[in-house]
C-alpha cells in the first residue's frame, strides 16, 4: 500500500501518520527526514541539497525529486510506504508519478485529513507559553486549571509565539490552501483521494482512514 497523507497545520496529520505506520507497518516517509538521512548518509543527492541549505537557498524539485526517487527505490518500502510533506506543488506530484512508474509502483490512496479553517485557527492560535518555565497550555483544551497561573511553577505570566498569533495562523492556512488545491484536483481527477472529517476524536478519524486502507489494498 502506498499513501499520501494530507492536510492543513493543525488537522492530526501527525497522529493520524503515527497510527497508520503502527498498524500497517509501513515506513513513514517525510520530506524532513528524507533530506536529514541524505545529508548524513553524503548520497549526490543530499551533498547538493545540503550546498543549497547551506547557502540560504530554497533546493529545486530536480534535486528533491532526486531524494525521493532514491528513499523510494530502498528495501524498507517493499510493502508499502506512507508519504508525508511530498508533493508540494503540482509538479511534484506528476514527477512523483514518473518516478514510482519507474519502480514499478503506483499511489494507491490519497489520505486528506480535512478541518475547517476556523476549527484550525481556534486550535493553532489558542496555545499559550509560560513565560518563566516553558510550560505549554492550550486556551480551551488544556488551560491552567488556575485561569492565569501555571500549573507548574505559579507565575502569571504567559505571552504567545508570533506564529501562533491569529493573524499569522489564517495567512498560514491561507498560503496552504492554496498550494494544495491543485494536487488535491489531481489525485481526485485518478480516482485515489480520500477526504476524510478530521474535527472529531482521534480514534473515529482514523477507524475511517483504516477503513478506506482495508478496502483498497
Amino acid at each position: 500500500m502506498n499513501l499520501i497523507l494530507m492536510g492543513l497545520p493543525g488537522a492530526g496529520k501527525g497522529t493520524q501518520a503515527e497510527k497508520i505506520v503502527e498498524a500497517y507497518k509501513i515506513p513513514h516517509i517525510s520530506t524532513g527526514d528524507m533530506f536529514r538521512e541524505a545529508m548524513k548518509k553524503e548520497t549526490p543527492m543530499g551533498l547538493e541539497a545540503k550546498s543549497y541549505i547551506d547557502k540560504g537557498e530554497l533546493v529545486p524539485d530536480s534535486v528533491t525529486n532526486g531524494i525521493v526517487r532514491d528513499r523510494l527505490a530502498q528495501a524498507d518500502t517493499e510493502k508499502g510506504f506512507l508519504l508525508d510533506g511530498f508533493p508540494r506543488t503540482l509538479a511534484q506530484a506528476e514527477e512523483l508519478d514518473l518516478i514510482l512508474e519507474g519502480l514499478g509502483k503506483k499511489i494507491d490512496d490519497v489520505l486528506n485529513i480535512h478541518v475547517e479553517s476556523e476549527v484550525l485557527i481556534e486550535r493553532l492560535a489558542g496555545r499559550i507559553i509560560c513565560r518563566e518555565c516553558g510550560a505549554t497550555y492550550h486556551k480551551t483544551n488544556n488551560p491552567p486549571k488556575v485561569e492565569g497561573t501555571c500549573d507548574k511553577c505559579g507565575s502569571h505570566d504567559f505571552y504567545q509565539r508570533e506564529d501562533d498569533k491569529p493573524e499569522t495562523v489564517k495567512n498560514r492556512l491561507a498560503v496552504n490552501i492554496e498550494n494544495s488545491a491543485p494536487i488535491l484536483e489531481y489525485y481526485a481527477s485518478q480516482g485515489v483521494l480520500h477526504t476524510i472529517d478530521g474535527d472529531r476524536d482521534i480514534q473515529s478519524v482514523f477507524n475511517d482512514v483504516k477503513t478506506i486502507i482495508d478496502e483498497t489494498n
